[in-house]
């Protein structure tokens, strides 16, 4: 009994430590990897925004552009900035050494970050860092308090701080509306996340958007047969369901003349 409880809690470990860094409440993101023209966009949202830092050593280019309908020749155009050649792994273009001098650590592979952390609390995380003067790059996270990365999306998002806005009414987790016009109900909350207008290249639905199919490109990094799989374990029961017909139909000729 002692092992099993030991086993128990070492497997709830993992989600122990992320729901202590978790500092705010997870939307949930729908993901569709069979979507290539978002693994495209998210790939290339990758290696312009996170390759400078992170890797996915993981991946090879040219798995990366066969899954995803990349032609070789536009991948190591567009998409290789690294002078990797295209049978390469996604490294970094960062030096170890210099990831340790300036961030105290070599920043994650982010290869297999999707089956680690879940889509959703991805999702969230890139789209919840504000200014923050007190910490050293100047941004926090609400995600995740006091992170230790800038940034990188500012220009696309633009600048994000914390600030006063209308939220609506939440009782015991469902929403409130006023019961003759059914309007939400609403107040004024001063904790909430807020865009400086003008100061991001995206709008906040491109924005979203954006980030949604850079965790789309995560998702499917972390687990590249997925597809294969859910196509094989159809056939399966497919399979398993012809089968039951003649199991059943054997079953009663064995059995006919059982009283």
């Amino acid at each position: 009994m002692r092992k099993f409880l030991a086993v128990l809690i070492l497997a709830a470990l993992p989600a122990l430590v992320f729901a202590a860094e978790s500092g705010a409440p997870l939307e949930h993101v729908d993901i569709d990897v069979s979507d290539k023209a978002a693994l495209q966009d998210g790939a290339r949202t990758f290696v312009n925004y996170c390759m400078g830092c992170h890797g996915a050593k993981y991946q090879r280019y040219e798995r990366v552009a066969d899954d995803l309908g990349i032609p070789h020749e536009v991948m190591l155009e567009k998409l290789v900035f690294t002078g990797a050649k295209i049978g390469d792994h996604m490294q970094t273009g960062m030096h170890p050494a210099d990831a340790k001098a300036w961030f105290g650590t070599a920043p994650p592979d982010l290869t297999l970050v999707a089956r680690v952390r879940g889509t959703d609390w991805l999702y969230g995380y890139l789209r919840s860092f504000y200014e923050d003067p007190a910490r050293p790059w100047g941004v926090n996270n609400k995600v995740f308090p006091d992170v230790a990365m800038p940034n990188v999306l500012v220009g696309l998002q633009g600048r994000q701080v914390i600030g006063c806005k209308q939220v609506q009414i939440e009782e015991d987790g469902k929403k409130r509306y006023d019961p003759l016009s059914g309007a939400p109900l609403t107040h004024e909350a001063c904790d909430q996340l807020t865009i400086v207008p003008g100061s991001g290249s995206l709008t906040p639905a491109q924005f979203d958007e954006k980030i949604r199919n850079l965790v789309t490109f995560l998702d499917y990094s972390a687990n590249p047969v997925k597809l294969r799989h859910q196509r094989i374990g159809t056939y399966v029961l497919l399979y398993l369901a012809f089968l039951l017909v003649f199991v059943y139909l054997l079953k009663r000729e064995y059995w006919k003349d059982v009283h």
